[in-house]
């Protein structure tokens, strides 16, 4: 089953679907969370997790979309792309911003909360 969550950014919030992936699961174990993101090369938004996630039967890496949020394992971080990008070894995707992701495209680092929506 797919996890609804939101992405609080400043005075904007964002609707997610986590997958039903272990992965996922596990990110979504994490929540509520409050994350410094930073621009990384123009293509995407990341940040310093608690602790490393499970990447037990995830591919060995994804080609990522605007809006997925993914897990990096060789680093341990977050990742939320603002562009589209070619496949990366290590990259593990977690879900996807459903919607438009122009809050996230603001330049320099953002304070965002992720945690899990309730209807």
């Amino acid at each position: 089953m797919n996890m609804n969550i939101r992405i609080t950014v400043e005075n904007d919030t964002l609707s997610a679907t986590l997958d039903n992936t272990r992965s996922a699961h596990d990110f979504a174990a994490l929540l509520p969370l409050t994350l410094e993101l930073d621009d990384y090369g123009g293509i995407e938004k990341v940040s310093e997790l608690p602790r490393r996630l499970s990447t037990e039967g995830a591919p060995a890496g994804v080609t990522p979309a605007v809006g997925d949020l993914a897990y990096y394992a060789p680093w341990g971080n977050l990742a939320i792309f603002i562009e589209d990008f070619s496949y990366s070894r290590g990259l593990v995707r977690l879900g996807q911003v459903q919607g438009d992701v122009a809050p996230l495209r603001r330049k320099g680092r953002l304070t965002v909360r992720i945690e899990h929506e309730t209807r």
